[in-house]
């Protein structure tokens, strides 16, 4: 014989559970409902927790493309103001982001960069 017990709810939650329970028992479908919601499926765990590769791909694309346009956007300024930057410091500057691509896509996954600005 099974343990019983009495849950006492308002009568707005019961006549909710007996609208939607259709040929269901109401301890039926209060048992199935509480299952339902505790049910950790794979996909929701994965949905919260991870991104596809896809999406990584297009975030990494989209930063890219960020820094592209921002780099640009500081050598278009540099030579509107007409300052002739020596030709050391532009070298100095190519060589660090050479560098910089290299340390990235040696695939580290501990890798930061570091820009110093003068």
């Amino acid at each position: 014989m099974s343990d019983k017990r009495m849950l006492i709810i308002p009568a707005a939650v019961l006549k909710r559970i007996d609208d939607n329970r259709g040929d269901m028992g109401q301890a039926e479908f209060i048992e199935f409902l509480i299952n339902a919601q505790l049910q950790e499926t794979p996909e929701k765990h994965e949905e919260q927790q991870y991104v596809t590769r896809e999406e990584f791909r297009t975030f990494a694309d989209d930063v890219k493309s960020l820094l592209k346009r921002a780099l640009d956007f500081f050598v278009s300024y540099g030579l509107e103001l007409g300052k002739q930057s020596p030709k050391t410091e532009f070298e100095e500057l190519t060589s660090r982001l050479h560098e910089l691509e290299g340390d990235l896509s040696s695939g580290d996954d501990r890798k930061e960069a570091k820009i110093k600005w003068k």
